[in-house]
């Protein structure tokens, strides 16, 4: 056993003292930092264009026009761009506003972002056209090469956008007809169609003597915060976190296996083609090779799963959010890691063993990259229903069973406590086959050189060794 724990410690220092390893650790915060600095350096590049002209108007309904023109006015501009950044600021985190509260700076900085986003309040003029004017010559002028004279964009209200046609069912109301000139501003585009749909909306409820602010008042339900009550009392659900979580303690383990799994096997193949390995089985036998090499790059899998962990962590106190964290949900972690790892580990072991060069790997690594590819595509659909029969399934085949697991945990139905407790043994027993396999692999492939070896020479090597 000492053999192994040497192997296991030489396999962590040659991984870990590395430039590479290094800089893989701090990419990551470095590249969070990196966005939190540049995004409003290129936010303040990309200034939005100030957005002047006129706007032309065709109402035959002859009910929309007044409307349309009170909805882009800039103070009605100006308004809603006060209620919007209310609205964000009722968004943020409690945490997050009282930073910005206390600091008159922080609260400059974000108001300042938030119009450089939104852009200058536009500047329109308006051309009202008689009902029933020619749609075809507004679209020639549209056409036109010189600016002078030349409109932003024509609105077209239908006859029947308020009041059906004769004939016609109480239902059956038309709309509007926008037609833009080139390289128009999207956000214009966006007040424009806004604009119609509530001047047309407006109108129908004037024409029938209804209250259009009353309407709104009514239709209007405010979304409460989330309680999430229990046992020791109620707690505070934050939405994004509860939607970000799965996927985060997903990520988690992906990065950690992916990592350590691959360097497991970079360095296997490097220590075969090198003839190194011939050397080390002079002292040690094929299984404390392995073993060791397994255990070393855990501890290195470990290290990257504590340091991301971490910054999670580090993320959640900042943002006062992390009472939405079960702190059970980190001992599962730890537990579907392990498991995870060492299945995942013992394959790249095996594949390292069994070529000799590193593009020959390629073939046999592609069915282990699908099967941990395979989680992060069911991320979806096993969120929305954690505890369905696709979620149930999948939790229980290994080599997926830890990353589906650690999904459904991380949500908010948690799986029932014999499903958690299945899963763990079967992903135990999955551990202790695929090291007996590999093993076989390891043992027969470490000093096998020439043609790589077949799924079928494998399946071979497995029941000859």
């Amino acid at each position: 056993m000492s053999k192994t724990w040497q192997i296991a410690w030489r396999e962590f220092l040659a991984t870990v003292m590395t430039k590479g390893f290094l800089i893989g650790m701090l990419v990551l915060p470095l590249m969070m930092g990196l966005m939190v600095l540049l995004i409003p350096w290129f936010i303040n590049m990309q200034k939005a264009p100030n957005v002047e002209g006129s706007v032309v108007i065709i109402d035959d309904s002859g009910l929309v026009a007044a409307g349309l023109r009170d909805y882009l006015s800039p103070e009605a501009f100006a308004a809603r761009r006060l209620d919007m950044k209310q609205k964000v600021d009722q968004a943020l985190p409690a945490a997050v506003r009282g930073m910005t509260a206390g600091h008159a700076q922080a609260g400059s900085m974000i108001e300042q972002q938030l119009a450089q986003a939104l852009g200058e309040v536009p500047q329109l003029r308006f051309e009202t056209l008689p009902a029933g004017s020619d749609i075809d010559a507004q679209k020639s002028r549209l056409k036109a090469d010189n600016d002078e004279g030349r409109p932003l964009a024509v609105l077209h209200i239908a006859a029947d956008s308020v009041w059906p046609a004769d004939g016609a069912a109480r239902d059956a109301l038309g709309s509007y007809e926008l037609l833009t000139r080139k390289r128009v501003d999207d956000r214009l585009i966006d007040a424009l169609q806004d604009g119609a749909r509530a001047a047309i909306v407006a109108a129908r409820m004037d024409a029938r003597d209804l209250d259009a602010g009353e309407m709104r008042a009514l239709s209007r339900v405010a979304r409460p915060d989330i309680q999430r009550v229990d046992a020791s009392g109620e707690t505070a659900v934050n939405e994004i976190t509860r939607q970000l979580m799965p996927m985060a303690f997903l990520m988690l383990i992906f990065i950690s296996v992916m990592t350590a799994g691959q360097y497991l096997m970079t360095s296997t193949i490097e220590e075969k083609s090198s003839r190194v390995v011939e050397v080390l089985l002079a002292a040690v036998s094929p299984m404390q090779l392995m073993g060791g090499k397994i255990l070393g790059q855990l501890m290195v899998g470990s290290v990257t799963l504590a340091v991301y962990a971490g910054l999670g962590l580090l993320a959640l106190a900042t943002l006062a959010s992390a009472g939405f964290l079960e702190p059970m949900l980190l001992v599962w972690l730890l537990v579907y890691f392990l498991i995870a790892f060492v299945t995942m580990a013992a394959l790249m072991a095996a594949i390292g063993a069994a070529v000799n060069e590193l593009r020959e790997a390629q073939a046999l690594l592609t069915p282990v990259m699908l099967t941990m590819v395979l989680p992060m595509m069911l991320w979806q659909p096993i969120s929305r229903d954690p505890n369905g029969t696709l979620a149930t399934v999948a939790s229980l085949i290994p080599p997926v069973s830890p990353f589906v697991m650690i999904l459904r945990l991380s949500s908010s139905v948690p799986p029932p406590a014999w499903q958690i407790a299945a899963s763990i043994a079967i992903g135990v027993a999955a551990v202790f086959a695929t090291v007996w396999m590999a093993g076989k692999v390891f043992r027969v492939g470490l000093l096998m050189h020439g043609k790589p070896p077949s799924f079928a020479t494998l399946i071979r090597w497995i029941r000859m060794a």
